[in-house]
Parts: structure tokens; sequence; C-alpha cells
């Protein structure tokens, strides 16, 4: 009985973590990622004021500039595996010190100290006051002090404490899961000149951002899946939202829900 009541008094803490982790996660991969660095598609001003609130309201304490955040997502597309790609697990010793040296490239091109070739700056997502906002200290800092207030009113044990660090750096954690482990890991579907893999067969953790080798071939497609059990879950929510006219979908071909398997380049499975 009393395991039984200890597994409902972690109910609260669970849906708040589950939440948070896939709405913060759809809003880099859906507005940061997909519109903002590679216009996969298009949308109006108030939509995408609309997003910046959500991206805002979603990530929190770790939220993301889109401007900062499609730079570097186009410098990884042109440098992969190389020194002047902004997250690469080949110029670092582990997960965190990627994860460490990000954050400092981040901050360098959010705070004008490195200028970036203006082919990547174009066509950027841009509102400053958000940006500005949710870059700022003491934003930062509230949100923490959100999140710890959640915990100490429901979680049931200390041991529940142990998330709270993965929902206040849940941006970079999303990051550093695809760009280390994608890299190492995993199987890929098209030979490229790069690293970039296909994490997991089936994609739910990470709402088919885990697909990397096929985005790497197609970044600019709004279906990351290429093979029939490459369950994109953004992919439909991407289609209803251009029905509903609240984006302008483009590039038809890719926007094809899976590719054959007959149709694929390669195909090789990793350790």
């Amino acid at each position: 009985m009393r395991v039984f009541y200890r597994s409902i008094d972690s109910v609260p803490i669970l849906i708040f973590f589950i939440v948070h982790w896939y709405l913060s996660l759809f809003s880099q991969s859906f507005f940061q990622h997909r519109y903002s660095a590679h216009g996969a598609f298009k949308m109006g001003p108030r939509a995408e004021k609309f997003f910046f609130i959500v991206a805002y309201v979603t990530q929190g304490s770790s939220y993301l500039s889109a401007k900062v955040y499609a730079l570097m997502h186009r410098l990884h597309h042109a440098y992969t595996d190389t020194e002047l790609d902004p997250h690469s697990p080949a110029y670092s010793k582990n997960v965190f010190d990627m994860m460490w040296r990000t954050r400092r490239i981040y901050l360098d091109i959010w705070k004008g100290k490195v200028q970036v070739e203006e082919r990547f700056s174009k066509n950027l997502p841009d509102w400053p006051v958000v940006d500005k906002l949710g870059n700022s200290i003491i934003s930062r800092i509230a949100w923490v002090g959100v999140y710890v207030a959640f915990y100490a009113a429901f979680a049931p044990s200390i041991w529940w404490w142990l998330l709270l660090p993965v929902q206040i750096a849940s941006g970079a954690v999303h990051g550093a899961i695809i760009n280390w482990y994608a890299h190492k890991y995993g199987y890929i579907n098209y030979k490229m000149r790069n690293t970039a893999q296909n994490l997991f067969s089936v994609d739910v953790l990470m709402l088919g951002e885990s697909y990397h080798n096929n985005h790497h071939k197609y970044p600019s497609s709004i279906n990351f899946g290429r093979r029939w059990h490459e369950l994109d879950p953004l992919y439909p929510v991407i289609r209803v939202l251009g029905w509903m006219k609240v984006i302008q979908l483009k590039q038809p071909a890719l926007a094809v829900a899976h590719s054959h398997d007959h149709e694929l380049e390669h195909d090789h499975h990793h350790a």
C-alpha cells in the first residue's frame, strides 16, 4: 500500500518533467531548428512572434535565441566535424566539455564578440525584446525559481530532485543528445562525408531530431524520417499547421511521409 501511495505522490513531478521536456523540445525542433535555421516552412510576422513567446515560456531557464541558434546550426552544417563546427565530438573530451564549448560560442555570438560570415545570416528571425529577456540572468534565475518551487511542493523524496538540473538546462541537454551521441552511435541511411547518424529507429524521445543522418542529407525537409519505421512526431503537426494556414509549407517533394527503402543510398548499421 505504501508503494502505491509513493507512486501516486510522484505523479505531479513526472508529469511536470515530461510535459516540460517535450514542450521545450518542440520549440527547439519546430521553431529554432526547422524554421529559423533551415526555413523548412514560412510563417507571417504574427505567427513568428507567437512562437517566439512559446519558445520563451516552454524553454524558460534554457531559452535559446532563434537567431543565434540558427547561425550556429548553419555553421554546423557547413563545417561538420571540423574545428569550425560549434559542437563536434571530435574536438571535445566528453559530452560536458562539448556542451561548455557550445555555450561559449553561443555567448560569443550573442554578445557580438564573434562575427559570423554574412552568408549564414540571411532570413533570420529576430525579436530583440524577447531575446534580451530570455538571455538575461534575471529571467533565467526566475525560471529556476519556478522549477524549484514546484519540486519543493511536490517532490516526494530528495531523489526526484535529480531531475531538476535536466529541466534547468533542457535546451542544452536536447542539443547535446543529438550533437554528441548522434555523431557517435546509430545507423546511416545515406553515406556522406560526415559522422551524422540516426540515433533511434523509432524516435519518440527526441521528436524526430535523432534522425540526424537523414537530416544532414535533406536539411530543409519538414519530415526527418525517411524509412517506414522512422516516425517523426512533428511531421503531422507541421502538416496540420500548414493546413490551418498558421505556417506556409514549401518543397512538396520533401514533404512526403516516408521514402521507400530502395530509394535509400546506403544502409549500414554501427555498433
